[in-house]
């Protein structure tokens, strides 16, 4: 799998961080995304991005904030996966 290099979160100030999580579709979202993540993290799974930390909360949070994870709601997936 490919690295992603991404500025790190800790390195921002927290208006910045609270400002890119308010300009995500959905907050309920980006958290279950993270929090999905990080148990995989803490399962084994390598990280995605380039970062110093390794609490696996804060690499998931890095991952979904800078485009390496991504995630769809059951209904755009099932509306992807239904053939036309």
């Amino acid at each position: 799998m490919r690295r992603v290099e991404c500025a790190r979160i800790a390195d921002r100030r927290t208006h910045q961080q609270v400002h890119r999580i308010e300009n995500l579709e959905s907050k309920f979202r980006f958290v279950h995304a993270a929090a999905r993540r990080a148990r995989q993290l803490q399962s084994g799974s390598r990280p995605l991005v380039l970062t110093v930390t390794r609490k696996p909360t804060r690499i998931a949070m890095e991952e979904v904030l800078c485009g390496a994870v991504t995630y769809q709601s059951a209904a755009e997936a099932t509306e992807a996966a239904a053939p036309e």
